[in-house]
């Protein structure tokens, strides 16, 4: 469900030594599958546990996982990286906006997991946001973009060069291609 790597771990195990003990951490997401969600890392008192938790054993510690954070946490990885600015911990869910989807499940629902995972992260540090409309019969998805991307000048770079190679390259016999709906309109809407 969630990896955490070595040096995140060691990073808790420091941590955990300060806390009470039988103090553990706790993964959840806030506003789960939805465009606000915002996932985060807590320390877990035993007297906060409750019966349906998850518990995930790791090296002197154990993650502790809510069971409506579960389904969004999946995939999840949890980094602690050391650069020469300093040491930062990291904390990847794709999964946090909107729940994995099947393989198997129809393209149209492929293809907004794929957005919403991969690409609504990536606007959304400029205030934009976007979703899928339709796919064309000959295999076109058509996007809404909002908030920030509305009006913005890099518009049609986000559109060709990121959104549709990432999309023709993860569905290469499906997605010829994308387009987009949105009618961009030029103010101070338009910057985040």
């Amino acid at each position: 469900m969630i990896s955490i790597s070595e040096a995140a771990q060691a990073h808790f195990q420091k941590l955990l030594e300060n806390q009470p003990e039988d103090t553990n951490i706790r993964v959840f997401v806030v506003n789960p599958g939805t465009a606000n969600a915002e996932c985060g890392v807590s320390y877990c008192p035993p007297d906060t546990l409750e019966e349906s938790d998850i518990h995930l054993p790791f090296d002197g510690f154990e993650a502790i996982i809510d069971e409506s954070s579960a389904p969004f946490l999946e995939e999840a990885e949890i980094d602690y990286v050391t650069e020469e600015m300093g040491a930062q911990l990291t904390l990847k869910a794709p999964n946090a906006r909107m729940k994995k989807v099947a393989d198997d499940a129809p393209l149209f629902d492929r293809v907004e997991y794929m957005l919403q995972a991969q690409v609504a992260p990536m606007l959304a540090g400029h205030g934009g946001q976007v979703s899928l409309t339709e796919i064309t019969e000959d295999g076109v998805a058509i996007l809404q973009f909002g908030g920030g991307c509305n009006g913005c000048s890099m518009i049609d770079y986000t559109v060709k060069e990121r959104v549709e190679k990432l999309l023709v390259e993860e569905f290469p016999d499906e997605i010829k291609g994308v387009e987009d709906a949105t009618t961009h309109q030029r103010g101070q809407h338009s910057f985040y």
